[in-house]
C-alpha cells in the first residue's frame, strides 16, 4: 500500500509532543515505521518544519513531503485552499490517506481514514467561538461522510460518534492510544531536582496536566486543594503542606482561572509552570504525590496513564472515557462534587495503604497500552478500508 499521513500537528519532530494530537501522530507514525517496513508511507509536513529536523523518520520506504504554498493558505478562500491540497495528495497516487483529525480537505475523494479524538465541539460548544463552531460543524460531518474508516481511541468516542451522527458499527474501529515506553523507566535525583527547581516546586504536590480550560474542571480543582488545606490544617495527621501544579498550556477562559487564583488563601502553592516539553513529563509525573485529573469531559484521557504508568495514584471523572480507561485502577468521582474530590485527595494523602494500593493497580494498568500494538491495529484498518 501507499499509505499517506497528514503529519502537520507533528511541530517538534525530533524530540515528540508532550500532549495532544501532535503526540499521537508522532507516536503512532514513529511505530509504524517501527512495525511496517513493507508498505510505502507519504508523511506530509508544512514548509515551516525544517528538513534536518524529520531525519528520525528516514528509512527505505518512507517519503517526506511538503505541502506547497501552505502559508499563504490564511489568504485564499478556503474552498480553494482545499482544491490545492487535494491537488498535491493526488499526485502521490495514495491507496489510503490518513488524517489524524477529524478533517479531510473537501474535494479530496481516494480512499481515507481519520480519527476522532472527541467531540468536544458538540458536548461543550461554549467553549468554541461562533466561529470556530461554525467551522468544526462543517468539516466534522463532511470528515465523517468522506472516511472509509474512522479510528475512535476510545469506546465513549464511539459512542459520540454514533450518536451524534448516525453511524453504524462497521465504519468505526476502536482503538486505544499508546504509552511511550519512557514512562516506564526511573528518572534520576538529578532529573527529578532539575525540574523540580525549573517550575519552583519546594514541597510535595498534586498534579494536573491537561489544557488549562472549564472542561478540564479547573475551578472545582482549586476549590477541592484549598478545603483539603483547610482539613490538613485542622486535623491530627501531620503532613506537609503540599503544593497543587497546574501544567498545561493555556485554553479558553484561562484569565478566569488566573483571577480565580489570585483570590485564593493559598496563591502562593498553586504553579502554573504552562506547556510541559516532552522531556519534563515523566521526572514532573513521578515526583507527584497524586494525580489530579477530574475532568467533565474526555475522549481518551492519555495523562491517566501516563501517571499509572510512574506509580502515582489517580483522582478522575465518573464521565466520558475516564471509567472506560482508568477502571478500578483509580479513585473515580464526580467531577461536580468537590466535596468527593477533596475527600479522594485526603485519603491518599493520609492512609499510605490506600496510596500504595492505587499506585501498584495503576501501573498494571498501564502495561495495556502500548504503541506497537497500536500501530498494527491502524495498519488493519487501511486494510480494510480498501
Amino acid at each position: 500500500m501507499r499509505i499517506g499521513i497528514d503529519c502537520r500537528t507533528i511541530l517538534n519532530p525530533e524530540k515528540g509532543e508532550g500532549a495532544g494530537i501532535g503526540h499521537y501522530t508522532y507516536q503512532l507514525v514513529r511505530h509504524l515505521l517501527k512495525v511496517d517496513k513493507k508498505n510505502d508511507y507519504f508523511l506530509f509536513f508544512d514548509r515551516t518544519v525544517q528538513e534536518r529536523r524529520l531525519r528520525k523518520f528516514s528509512q527505505p520506504n518512507v517519503r517526506i513531503k511538503f505541502f506547497p504554498f501552505i502559508q499563504y493558505a490564511k489568504f485564499m478562500p478556503g474552498g480553494y485552499s482545499h482544491l490545492l491540497v487535494s491537488a498535491f495528495l493526488g499526485r502521490y497516487k495514495l491507496d489510503i490517506f490518513h488524517s489524524p483529525t477529524l478533517s479531510l480537505p473537501q474535494s479530496y475523494h481516494a480512499p481515507a481514514v481519520v480519527t476522532a479524538h472527541d467531540l468536544t465541539v458538540y458536548k461543550f460548544p461554549e467553549l468554541y467561538t461562533s466561529k470556530q463552531q461554525s467551522h468544526l460543524k462543517i468539516t466534522i460531518p463532511q470528515a465523517v461522510k468522506q472516511a472509509k474508516k474512522i479510528i475512535a481511541v476510545s469506546y465513549s468516542t464511539k459512542k459520540d460518534l454514533k450518536e451524534i451522527f448516525g453511524l453504524g458499527d462497521e465504519k468505526i474501529k476502536v482503538i486505544y492510544h499508546g504509552l511511550d515506553k519512557r514512562f516506564f523507566k526511573k528518572s534520576t535525583p538529578a532529573m527529578i531536582k532539575k525540574i523540580k527547581t525549573k517550575f519552583n516546586i519546594k514541597n510535595d504536590y498534586l498534579l494536573f496536566l491537561g489544557t488549562l480550560e472549564s472542561r478540564k474542571n479547573i475551578f472545582r480543582i482549586i476549590e477541592a486543594y484549598e478545603r483539603l488545606r483547610e482539613r490538613i490544617s485542622n486535623s491530627q495527621f501531620s503532613i506537609s503542606n503540599c503544593q497543587l501544579v497546574l501544567a498545561g498550556a493555556p485554553g479558553w477562559n484561562f484569565k478566569e482561572i488566573e483571577k480565580r487564583i489570585a483570590i485564593s488563601k493559598y496563591k502562593n502553592d498553586i504553579i502554573l509552570p504552562g506547556y510541559i516539553e516532552a522531556d519534563d513529563l515523566d521526572p514532573l509525573f513521578e515526583e507527584a504525590k497524586i494525580f489530579v485529573f477530574p475532568t467533565l469531559y474526555e475522549g481518551f484521557g492519555l495523562p491517566v496513564i501516563e501517571a499509572m504508568a510512574n506509580g502515582i495514584p489517580v483522582i478522575t471523572s465518573n464521565v466520558s472515557s475516564l471509567p472506560e480507561i482508568a477502571g478500578e485502577n483509580a479513585i473515580l468521582v464526580d467531577p461536580l462534587n468537590v466535596a468527593e474530590i477533596t475527600q479522594a485527595m485526603f485519603d491518599l494523602l493520609t492512609k499510605p495503604e490506600i496510596w500504595q494500593r492505587y499506585s501498584q493497580l495503576g501501573k498494571e494498568k498501564a502495561k495495556e497500552f502500548d504503541w506497537q500494538r497500536t500501530a498494527a491495529e491502524t495498519i488493519r484498518v487501511y486494510q480494510e478500508a480498501l
